[in-house]
């Protein structure tokens, strides 16, 4: 038997540092944003048909994330024509990881579960949080972005309070310890769920 785990949360909640923890407790990983960045690299499954779409997005045979932005800022609909292309890509990297994994328990890194849907195939998801003020601190520390840019990014994310109301589990990040010692919770209760099921 095998236990999918969707794990979400906006930008800057700690969700890539929760992940690992998850690994460290024996959970196998997916990560929806891995598996992107393997589509788009030098012979990866999506250069050939986003280039056919957007001949000008690929250079040095992968595909420019820069350019695909620059798309997408001039003309919204190409959005939607990118997705289209992607999303089958990304469900069949998904797919091919749950077969070869062997894990009982396996997590789903997916930033957009909610906003994609993604929550239907998951047996359980938890959700990283923090309050606003923090992951604001966070992101900007990084130096990789404005307060405009981070702005922008929030604006188009579910709201945190919903993804955590939607959640099985909410971790909250404040620390490295408590966020650990909630996911090792997790992982005991999952595994009790599995024992009774």
């Amino acid at each position: 038997m095998m236990f999918r785990l969707g794990l979400t949360g906006s930008i800057g909640m700690g969700k890539t540092t929760t992940a690992q923890m998850f690994v460290e407790e024996g959970c196998a990983l997916w990560d929806a944003d891995a598996a992107v960045h393997r589509l788009y690299a030098e012979g990866g499954a999506a250069v050939v048909p986003v280039k056919a779409v957007f001949p000008e997005t690929v250079q040095e045979g992968a595909i420019s994330r820069d350019a695909l932005r620059k798309i997408i800022g001039a003309d919204p609909s190409a959005l939607p024509r990118i997705e289209a292309i992607v999303h089958p890509l990304v469900a069949a990297d998904r797919a091919e990881f749950i077969e070869t994994s062997d894990a009982e328990i396996i997590v789903f890194d997916i930033p957009l579960l909610f906003e994609t849907g993604g929550e239907a195939e998951m047996d359980a998801v938890a959700c990283v949080s923090i309050p606003p003020e923090i992951q604001e601190q966070r992101v900007l520390a990084r130096g990789t972005m404005t307060h405009a840019d981070f702005e922008k990014i929030r604006a188009k994310q579910m709201p945190n309070a919903e993804k955590c109301a939607r959640s099985d589990f909410v971790i909250v990040t404040d620390t490295v310890e408590h966020a650990r010692a909630q996911v090792q919770g997790v992982v005991k209760q999952i595994k009790e769920r599995m024992r009774d099921a």
